[in-house]
C-alpha cells in the first residue's frame, strides 16, 4: 500500500513494502544517495544548518564534488547475520534522522516493487499519483541541482563548508522553491 504525503517540494511517498523490503533489512539504504546541493539547501532552509555542520565534523557527511556523501558503515541486522555496509543513519527500524534531514530522494523514492499490484491483484489507487509525484520531484530537484552546481563551480575557492556557505545554499533553495510554486502546485495538500 502506498501513501502520498503532499507538501510541495517536501512531498513524501510511503510504502508498507519498505518495512519488509524484498532486498533485505537495509533495503535501499545499502546505497544511500548523496546529499546534493539542493538537498543541502533544503535541509538548511528547514533549520538543519547546525546538524549539517555537526555531521560533517563527525565524519558522517563527507564533502564530495556534488555535495555531501553519506558515510557507509558495516553493521549486522541480527546477531547471526553477516555485517553489511549501509547508510550510517540506518537503524534497526529504518532511518534514524527525521525526513527534513534526509536527501529528498530518500523521501520520494519508491522502488518498482512498491508500485507493483497489491496482494489481492488490484492496482494500488495511490500508485499513479505517486509515480507522477516522483517524476515531477526528480525532474525539479535535478534541474535545481544543475543550477546550484554551476553556481558552486563558479566559486574559485570551492565550497568552504562553513555556516555562511550553508546559509547561501539555504537561501538559494528558498529562491528556487519560491519560483517553482506554480509548477509544484500539484504537490500541495488541498486546503
Amino acid at each position: 500500500m502506498i501513501r502520498l504525503e503532499l507538501s510541495g517540494e517536501h512531498t513524501r511517498l510511503h510504502s508498507t513494502l519498505c518495512g519488509q523490503c524484498p532486498q533485505g533489512p537495509a533495503g535501499c539504504c545499502v546505497s544511500p544517495p548523496e546529499l546534493d546541493w539542493t538537498d543541502i539547501g533544503r535541509i538548511v532552509s528547514l533549520g538543519g544548518r547546525a546538524w549539517l555542520l555537526e555531521q560533517i565534523a563527525a565524519g558522517n557527511l563527507l564533502p564530495v564534488s556534488r555535495g555531501l556523501a553519506l558515510r557507509r558503515v558495516r553493521k549486522r541486522e541480527e546477531r547471526a547475520a553477516p555485517r553489511r555496509a549501509k547508510c550510517v543513519y540506518h537503524g534497526p527500524r529504518g532511518c534514524t534522522v527525521p525526513a527534513e534531514r534526509r536527501a529528498a530522494t530518500c523521501n520520494y523514492f519508491l522502488c518498482e516493487d512498491a508500485f507493483a499490484e497489491r496482494a489481492d491483484g488490484r492496482a494500488d489507487p495511490a500508485s499513479d499519483a505517486s509515480r507522477r509525484a516522483h517524476a515531477l520531484l526528480r525532474e525539479v530537484y535535478s534541474r535545481w541541482d544543475r543550477e546550484l552546481a554551476e553556481a558552486v563551480a563558479g566559486r574559485p575557492e570551492g565550497p568552504p563548508w562553513d555556516a555562511a556557505f550553508l546559509d547561501w545554499l539555504g537561501a538559494e533553495f528558498e529562491r528556487l522553491s519560491s519560483a517553482a510554486r506554480g509548477e509544484l502546485a500539484a504537490l500541495a495538500a488541498p486546503g
